[in-house]
């Protein structure tokens, strides 16, 4: 996997709906290996950027790259690279987590043994011994995301894109989820995270996005963004004081 090119790449992103303009003005150079959290309230374009990412919404000026594939010019070959985890995640219900397994892999073309080795993998590595074989209606939140997780890690994506990962997870599916993030940082998968969790973002990132009314407002190490603020010292403080109307300060 190359090192020296971006993982990800956005160039001067514009995304319009109407009068509203959603996003503006948003560039972004992320690096295989990087942990990027992407923060800001809600409303901010945090989802409707990640929307763009996946090649779910077009922008309405701008290019976006994964890898060396453009997503307006070469979709297909964009969206290989990349693996993308909703913040409601999706099964069909009426099959086991293995099957599920299997279909996705075959989707991706991955041939019976590719399946199989890459599945016993992930099993292991997300903890599903216990409920792989079982349908996936009767799995709780937490099970289903690692099972996302899992199905979106088949074919090895180089790049990484969360919405809200954490969202109704219990601690120990949280955990997981926190060292797989880290564990996939070190094989060099970059990893672009929307997230409400601070902590999360405290705990894993390598750098910080603050996105506001649809402009990045803040871009940074969590070191650097410390110094910008008269070195406020938790990402919490950092948020609300770039965030918060200053009546309500």
């Amino acid at each position: 996997m190359p090192i020296t090119n971006f993982a990800l790449q956005l160039q001067n992103i514009y995304k319009q709906f109407g009068s509203k303009m959603a996003v503006q003005n948003l560039t972004l150079n992320i690096e295989y290996g990087e942990v990027f959290a992407f923060l800001g309230p809600n409303g901010a374009g945090k989802t409707t950027t990640i929307k763009m990412l996946v090649g779910l919404l077009q922008p309405t000026a701008g290019t976006i790259q994964i890898g060396n594939f453009s997503m307006a010019q070469q979709p297909l070959q964009a969206k290989q690279k990349l693996a993308y985890v909703p913040d409601q995640p999706f099964l069909y219900e009426k099959l086991t987590g293995r099957e599920m397994l299997e279909f996705v892999g075959q989707m991706y073309g991955l041939s019976s043994t590719e399946i199989q080795s890459k599945t016993q993998e992930l099993i292991s590595l997300l903890e599903l011994h216990e409920y792989v074989d079982l349908l996936c209606e009767s799995y709780s939140h937490g099970m289903k995301q690692r099972l996302v997780f899992a199905t979106a890690l088949l074919h090895n994506p180089e790049v990484l894109i969360l919405d809200e990962p954490m969202v109704g997870l219990d601690p120990k599916s949280a955990r997981i989820v926190k060292n797989l993030i880290k564990e996939l940082s070190q094989k060099k998968v970059a990893v672009f995270m929307s997230t409400h969790s601070l902590e999360v973002a405290e705990e894993t990132a390598t750098r910080i996005g603050i996105i506001h009314l649809g402009e990045l407002i803040a871009l940074g190490t969590l070191d650097e963004l410390r110094n910008k603020l008269n070195g406020k010292q938790k990402l919490e403080e950092i948020f609300l004081e770039l965030t918060l109307d200053p009546s309500e300060k």
